[in-house]
């Protein structure tokens, strides 16, 4: 019996990781319906260079979406974005709260958004600066972020 026990967890820890292996493509119709609408709605002059799946070794999957700009955005299994990076660009303002679009353009002056994460309780700003800001996620600032 311990043969047999030892033998299905060995199967079953070399099986899971194959199981979740990545995937690449370009085709935006393995994005759900959410992340299709938000990328045309705020970057519709960008192409899809290629989308990354995740599969989730217990189920569920996540994306990452490299536009022909070189923008990243990873969406969660619902569609949602959860980061975007613009590199040097700025990140469409109406995708963020107005009171992080306002803290910025008042203390920060010039600067532009250029990467945001939305964490559980946060969000995580990088400015064109090179500055790290935290936000709640009601959008009052928390702190720079070293």
């Amino acid at each position: 019996m311990k043969k047999l026990f030892a033998l299905i967890a060995a199967v079953a820890i070399f099986a899971l990781p194959a199981v979740a292996k990545d995937r690449y493509h370009n085709d935006p119709s393995v994005l759900p319906q959410a992340a299709r609408t938000m990328l045309k709605k705020y970057f519709p002059n960008k192409t899809i260079h290629h989308i990354k799946t995740d599969n989730k070794v217990l189920g569920g999957k996540d994306y990452e979406v490299i536009l022909s700009d070189g923008t990243e955005i990873d969406f969660n299994k619902e569609g949602s974005w959860t980061e975007i990076d613009c590199g040097r660009a700025a990140v469409p303002a109406a995708l963020l709260l107005p009171a992080i679009n306002q803290y910025v353009a008042t203390n920060f002056k010039g600067a532009k958004i250029v990467q945001v994460e939305i964490n559980r309780n946060s969000y995580e700003i990088e400015l064109s600066t090179g500055i790290d800001l935290k936000f709640d996620r009601a959008g009052n600032f928390l702190k720079i972020d070293n």
